[in-house]
């Protein structure tokens, strides 16, 4: 019998839409359905109440949509002082392709990755998994997109921060792999590194640039000129 590993909550406004999802992400052993939540106020404190690895987020709700509960539930504080990085759900949300606007804004709150909402169920629960592990984006050649032109209409609003310059070549490297939507493994294979080694160095990167997660540092590749977009 399967351990189970990732504990989800589902937030989404229609019943029928949460059952529906958590009958298929239920089909994995892996995956437990903890909770669901038919606003983001029941989203964040459900999720307080019962830690989750993973909020699946709609972003259309009453009371308080996906994007303020994303930004509640990954900027605030971290429960009983525990370490945030541990502490916190990552929260993958809900979109489509003609809402690209709200996409911007949930970056903006620190989502850690997105799924439209007519994925298949073998693409939702690989989702869940990819942003439970914290490896890769979603959906890289959609993902990309989006982030390249939030971070270009960003870009303007601030300067560039020099932390940056306390990356080594390798990290550099890294952090521009990461934001071509490589995992690494990937990364591993194209700089004839081995993994662990390439799972230090994005560790030393996330650090080094105060960052939450690889979805951040994609950004920040892309805001910063790293990468072409």
């Amino acid at each position: 019998m399967a351990v189970v590993t990732i504990r989800v909550l589902i937030a989404d406004d229609q019943v029928m839409i949460r059952d529906g999802l958590a009958a298929l992400l239920a089909s994995d052993p892996e995956i437990e359905v903890i909770g669901q939540a038919g606003n983001g106020r029941e989203a964040v404190e459900m999720a307080r109440a019962l830690d989750p690895d993973v909020v699946v987020m709609d972003i259309r709700m009453p009371e308080m949509d996906g994007l303020a509960a994303t930004a509640e539930l990954v900027g605030g504080p971290a429960p009983d002082g525990a370490d945030p990085a541990e502490q916190r759900p990552k929260v993958l949300v809900l979109t489509t392709f003609d809402l690209d606007e709200y996409v911007y804004e949930a970056l903006g709150s620190g989502a850690s990755g997105f799924l439209l909402k007519d994925a298949s169920a073998a693409d939702l629960i690989n989702g869940v998994r990819v942003v439970a592990g914290g490896d890769a984006l979603l959906a890289p050649s959609v993902t990309r997109r989006l982030i390249g032109d939030f971070a270009r209409r960003r870009r303007h609003q601030r300067p560039n921060p020099a932390a940056a310059a306390a990356l080594t070549p390798r990290e550099l490297d890294v952090l521009r792999l990461i934001a071509r939507g490589l995992s690494n493994a990937e990364i591993a294979a194209e700089l004839v590194l081995a993994e662990q080694t390439v799972k230090t160095h994005v560790g030393h990167v996330l650090t080094k640039l105060s960052l939450r997660d690889r979805t951040q540092a994609v950004v920040y590749a892309y805001e910063n000129g790293l990468v072409g977009s």
